[in-house]
């Protein structure tokens, strides 16, 4: 709960605004490692719970995030086997397509709304978060093995 916790916060933190486009999904990439570490744990319904805070903290329609995130967890689970057994920057690779996914449920919620990006900057955080993928991956599952949680 706390590695979501910090995912929040990490969501919400101030940025320069030529670096906004680039913000790297956290929630989207905890859920991520969790749903592959703990498929029996955390799921769809963690997705969607989660993603309904997000939408009250960021003040996006109340839906959009959790529709993602259920649609990412959903996903997640149905790779997760295959998740664990490839290489690092497969697992980067798998990652960008899933935050882009992620990323597009939410862009098609925003153009329903009339607010979506003009072009396909919304894109941008699928690559960051690609990115910080291996930092994620090791900092949880060290984190997950020095508090034992199975």
């Amino acid at each position: 709960m706390l590695t979501f916790l910090a995912a929040y916060v990490l969501a919400v933190l101030p940025l320069p605004q030529w670096l906004l486009w680039a913000r790297p999904e956290w929630l989207a990439l905890t859920l991520l490692y969790w749903t592959i570490a703990l498929p029996h744990r955390v799921g769809m319904v963690t997705g969607l719970s989660l993603g309904l805070g997000l939408d009250v903290l960021e003040g996006a329609a109340l839906g959009q995030n959790a529709l993602a995130l259920a649609v990412l967890a959903g996903l997640t689970l149905t790779l997760y086997q295959r998740l664990r057994v490839y290489g690092l920057w497969q697992q980067a690779a798998v990652v960008f397509v899933l935050i882009g996914i992620n990323q597009l449920v939410c862009q098609w919620v925003q153009n329903l709304e009339g607010v979506g990006a003009p072009a396909l900057f919304f894109l941008i955080p699928a690559f960051s978060s690609a990115l910080l993928w291996p930092v994620v991956l090791h900092t949880l599952r060290g984190l997950r093995r020095y508090y034992r949680v199975y």
